[in-house]
């Protein structure tokens, strides 16, 4: 993991000012003589700067993306806590971790660091940005804001706004870490159990009826101890081990923020200013993103090309489901112009 310190006051949508900010963040390959081999991921909410290590189906060797051909980049977000300016960070007017008082951050506060991160780089092209869920909400802004920097575009399991239907979720997540009672220490550790049962909420909108049937159903007959309850609880156990409820808290509500038509003239017309060649993806069974908020995408994105996974994952098929991905893409390459 690399770091890129940008020391210039960074001014968020929100009004509230960071002195300086930190992104973490990995390569993998080599930057070609041409600079035409850039590979730019967004990350998901809980993801971090190692794509190999959450989407190995789809970047590493002898991947779709791999070092061979690709100069694969992969920035944290700001707010998360794997390396990058977050709530666990220390604020330098208290020289005290920011916790609770850190600000709110909009999906175009994250683009806006990246783009720094990429000028930083030396970067003018990126000749493909893909993002998934909220990742494709960054990686929308960018192609909106920055049309000529962008070639290809592959937005996954996304959509142009952050629902009603989605806040009304992360809002749902928070009250559960607000009810923690460890919630209003500042302290690293504060909110672990709220963070679990949140993660828990998560996960039905992550997953779907079908899947839920198809690995959770017990096979004997039981009055308590159902294999569903456990892995909610592992699941939930699982993110705390390595997440933060400071960040899960502050990147939810930076989630919900989420509106490409905000303060321009509107959502049809923000689409259209996108100039990359674009192919979007959807899952079948996402309850959270569902298919008509990516055909919504591909209608209004000049030229897009849309694929429909059928899947029984739900919204975590994006994840799971990348053998197909790798191959829809890859179809599309031709249309797409991507290198290797």
């Amino acid at each position: 993991m690399k770091k890129f310190s940008h020391n210039i006051l960074f001014g968020s949508e929100s009004g509230h000012t960071l002195e300086g900010i930190e992104v973490a963040y990995h390569t993998i390959g080599h930057l070609s003589p041409s600079k035409d081999n850039v590979v730019w991921v967004c990350h998901a909410l809980t993801a971090n700067s190692d794509v190999q290590d959450w989407w190995d189906g789809l970047f590493g060797t002898e991947r779709l993306f791999g070092p061979e051909t690709h100069f694969i980049v992969c920035a944290n977000i700001l707010g998360s806590c794997y390396g990058s300016t977050g709530p666990t960070s220390i604020n330098p007017k208290s020289r005290q971790p920011y916790y609770h008082d850190f600000p709110l951050l909009t999906i175009r506060d994250l683009v806006k660091a990246h783009q720094f991160l990429a000028d930083y780089l030396g970067i003018e092209k990126i000749q493909t940005l893909v993002g998934g869920s909220l990742g494709g909400f960054q990686a929308m802004e960018w192609a909106i804001n920055q049309p000529d920097r962008i070639e290809n575009l592959i937005l996954i399991a996304t959509a142009a706004k952050h629902s009603a239907w989605g806040i009304a979720f992360n809002e749902s997540q928070r009250l559960a870490i607000e009810s923690d009672y460890t919630w209003l220490w500042r302290d690293d550790k504060a909110g672990r159990f709220g963070l679990r049962a949140a993660r828990a909420i998560a996960l039905l909108s992550y997953r779907h009826y079908d899947a839920y049937n198809q690995t959770q159903s017990d096979k004997t007959d039981k009055i308590d101890d159902f294999k569903a309850a456990s892995y909610q609880r592992y699941q939930g156990k699982k993110l705390v081990d390595r997440f933060n409820a400071h960040s899960y808290y502050a990147l939810t509500k930076t989630m919900d923020t989420h509106h490409v038509g905000r303060g321009r003239i509107s959502t049809e017309h923000s689409l259209g200013l996108i100039k990359a060649k674009t192919h979007v993806i959807g899952i079948s069974s996402d309850v959270l993103f569902p298919p008509v908020e990516q055909e919504f995408l591909a209608k209004h994105i000049p030229r897009a090309t849309l694929d429909i996974i059928e899947s029984s994952f739900g919204h975590d098929g994006f994840l799971i489901e990348t053998e197909t991905i790798s191959e829809l893409i890859q179809k599309r390459k031709n249309i797409l112009n991507l290198v290797g």
